[in-house]
């Protein structure tokens, strides 16, 4: 399946995406992702999550383009509902998610992680958001989660990426670990909070959310509605969501809608 759920430590349960061969998903595989989130954050055996990778070459690289251009409209609509969906799982679940983050970050990549609670990272992960040389925008208010402000606006501007070491400097990445030891240093990160008090630590995060500053949810609608906005006058016409006008540059470049 292109999103599992695997049980290796008692109370930790581990969502698993492998969508050969970049992780770059589809609109259902964007439900089943929120709904195996959600679901597990209402599982009271469940006392932290870990979201993973199951592909050697990375995190996640964004969204299936396939899909979003033979689908037309409909299919847009579809996939950024389904990916918002996503995000507002993983930033609602109701026990802590920890991201375990390998090779390339992007796009979603990013979304994912940045709403996650604590990002443990392999020495070889790399943040971006590619969306800007493909013609879309989006995940900006997740990268904020990550790293300073004006950095933010650098990486959303530039399309740059930047190392696992970068972003841990900048307190966005807890952990920095040997590609080889990652899975298990975040099932360490996760274990250590699956000992506390399970309804400590779900009020916990409930009360962390409902003070959180920048409110990821309402962000999505609103950038969503940014990016369904007119074109500014002058500008040529092209596909902002599909980046038609700039298609060669969409191999792990996905675009990825809020």
């Amino acid at each position: 399946m292109p999103v599992r759920t695997e049980r290796a430590l008692e109370h930790i349960a581990e969502v698993v995406v492998e969508v050969p061969p970049v992780n770059a998903l589809t609109s259902r595989d964007f439900r089943d992702l929120a709904r195996q989130v959600t679901d597990l954050g209402r599982d009271p055996s469940v006392h932290a999550l870990i979201l993973r990778s199951g592909i050697e070459r990375g995190f996640a690289a964004g969204v299936d383009v396939g899909e979003l251009t033979s689908g037309g409209s409909r299919a847009v609509v579809e996939v950024t509902r389904s990916c918002a969906d996503a995000y507002a799982a993983v930033y609602d679940c109701a026990v802590p998610v920890v991201a375990a983050v390998h090779g390339f970050c992007l796009a979603t990549g990013v979304g994912l992680a940045g709403n996650a609670d604590v990002v443990v990272a392999a020495d070889d992960a790399t943040f971006g958001l590619p969306e800007v040389d493909a013609g879309g925008l989006g995940t900006a208010t997740q990268l904020a989660r990550l790293v300073p402000e004006k950095k933010a606006r650098w990486l959303a501007y530039s399309g740059s990426r930047i190392s696992a070491a970068d972003v841990h400097r900048w307190g966005g990445v807890e952990r920095v670990v040997p590609r080889e030891e990652l899975l298990e240093e975040a099932r360490r990160v996760a274990a250590a909070l699956a000992a506390k008090s399970p309804a400590v630590l779900r009020r916990a995060r409930a009360s962390l959310q409902a003070i959180d500053p920048v409110d990821g949810i309402h962000r999505l609608r609103d950038d969503k509605n940014v990016n369904r906005g007119e074109r500014n006058r002058g500008e040529p016409e092209h596909d902002v969501v599909c980046g038609k006008g700039n298609s060669q540059r969409l191999d792990l470049h996905t675009v990825t809608r809020r």
